[in-house]
C-alpha cells in the first residue's frame, strides 16, 4: 500500500486512506481529525482547530506518495519537504471533520519534486488551503 511508505510515524501520518492514485500525476486521499491528536489540546483548549500548518503537511505527504509511485522515475532518497509557496489558509475545522486531500505533481528536476495542492472540507465542501510544495530527495 503506498501509504504504508511514508516515513512518518502513525502519530504524524495526516492520511487515512487514499481516493485516487494516478501514479507520478495525482492522487486524493482523506483524513479524520479524530479529536484525540496531541496538537489539538492546545490548539485551542476548549475550542480545539486543527492547525493550518497540518493542511500543508497533508498535502506534502500525499505529494510525496505521488512522486515516489512513478513507474517512470526512481523512488527519491531521504524525501522531505523543503519549500511552501502561496499557501493559502482559508478555514479551519476540529475534530468530527472528514478532509479530503488532493496534490498533483507539477514538476521534477533531479531530485526536486514540485507539487500543488488543496486541503477540503468534506461535510461542507469547503477549501481550506491551497498550496504549492517543494520536495526534495537524494536521486
Amino acid at each position: 500500500m503506498p501509504l504504508s511508505a511514508l516515513p512518518h510515524g502513525r502519530d504524524f501520518r495526516f492520511l487515512d486512506s487514499l481516493l485516487s492514485l494516478e501514479p507520478g500525476k495525482r492522487g486524493a486521499g482523506v483524513y479524520l481529525v479524530r479529536g484525540d491528536e496531541p496538537f489539538l489540546a492546545a490548539h485551542f483548549p476548549g475550542q480545539p482547530l486543527m492547525p493550518g500548518v497540518i493542511f500543508i503537511e497533508a498535502v506534502a505527504q500525499l505529494a510525496g506518495v505521488v512522486a515516489q509511485s512513478d513507474p517512470e522515475v526512481a523512488p527519491l532518497g531521504d524525501l522531505r519537504l523543503t519549500a511552501v509557496r502561496g499557501a493559502k489558509i482559508t478555514g479551519t475545522v476540529g475534530p468530527g471533520a472528514e478532509l479530503e486531500v488532493t496534490a498533483e505533481v507539477t514538476g521534477r528536476m533531479g531530485g526536486l519534486v514540485q507539487a500543488s495542492g488543496t486541503v477540503t472540507d468534506r461535510g461542507t465542501g469547503q477549501v481550506l488551503l491551497t498550496t504549492q510544495v517543494t520536495l526534495s530527495g537524494t536521486a
